[in-house]
């Protein structure tokens, strides 16, 4: 079972891209309701949008299979990373609250047991083994965790979100100079509202490999779907062969900014390296 793809780089930057597979297993695709076909909570076009990352030569790693089999930003013992309303390791239910399966037809404990060895455990020996390959190489390693989400998920949080959400899990995970650099960038421009540390402050990728102290440094990005595609609204019960369309002249706007972000990161380097 080939779970994820990676493009190994020449600089110290990797960039993850968990949650834009779209894979089922067996046992998933059968028991999911006609809605959650659609495949929603997906981070639409991920690959695409980050299309330029090859052009700056830095690792990629993305993962095939969808949220709904296996969750790759949760810990392996699915503990809770927020308070309040969230979905777990092995999601039963959607953004919205909504049911994934039909009753009776959700996937067994082995089918899970599954999923972690074959999918969660292969992108995470993955992830580290790069994250070590590249420190080995230049001294320190940097994680760009790439995310996207609707703007209004009213079950996870009141109001729009900001356009670009980033988190360093209040600082732990990156150095304060890096998080203030990726700042400056945000600051300096106007169209995108922003936010660092706020309902997003990274997920188990960024907390787990983002490590300081160890010269790892990790910086989760949660994008605004809306800056670049025509967004799942909340609550639609959308049919299973839902299409979300790319939008080009929405994400030729946003890309500078994106790339302005990886670029910065990926030509900063640690004091004393």
């Amino acid at each position: 079972m080939t779970s994820f793809e990676l493009t190994r780089g020449d600089t110290p930057l990797l960039i993850s891209i968990p949650h834009a597979g779209v894979r089922l297993t067996p046992e998933v695709e059968a028991g999911l309701t006609d809605q959650a076909h659609a495949l929603t909570d997906t981070d639409w076009y991920m690959p695409e949008l980050y299309d330029f990352t090859e052009r700056l030569g830095c690792s990629r790693l993305r993962g095939l299979y969808s949220r709904y089999v296996i969750d790759l930003n949760r810990p392996a013992d699915d503990t809770p990373l927020y308070a309040g309303a969230t979905t777990g390791l092995f999601p039963e239910i959607d953004f919205d609250g909504r049911p994934l399966f039909r009753p009776g037809l959700e996937p067994a404990p082995q089918a899970r047991t599954q999923a972690l060895a074959e999918i969660w455990q292969p992108y995470h020996q993955a992830l580290a083994a790069e994250l070590q390959r590249l420190k080995a190489r230049f001294g320190y390693a940097l994680l760009f965790d790439a995310h996207s989400i609707r703007s209004q998920v009213p079950r996870l949080f009141e109001g729009p979100l900001p356009d670009i959400n980033l988190g360093t899990f209040e600082g732990a995970s990156c150095a304060p100079a890096l998080s203030e650099r990726l700042q400056a960038l945000c600051a300096a421009q106007s169209t995108y509202s922003w936010v660092l540390n706020g309902r997003f402050k990274g997920g188990y990728m960024t907390r787990h490999y983002g490590n300081p102290a160890d010269n790892v440094h990790a910086v989760q990005l949660e994008l605004s779907q809306h800056t670049y595609m025509a967004e799942p609204e909340a609550g639609v019960d959308y049919p299973g062969d839902a299409i979300f369309p790319w939008r080009e002249e929405r994400a030729a706007r946003v890309r500078p900014l994106l790339e302005a972000l990886m670029s910065d990161m990926q030509g900063w380097v640690p004091q004393g390296r």
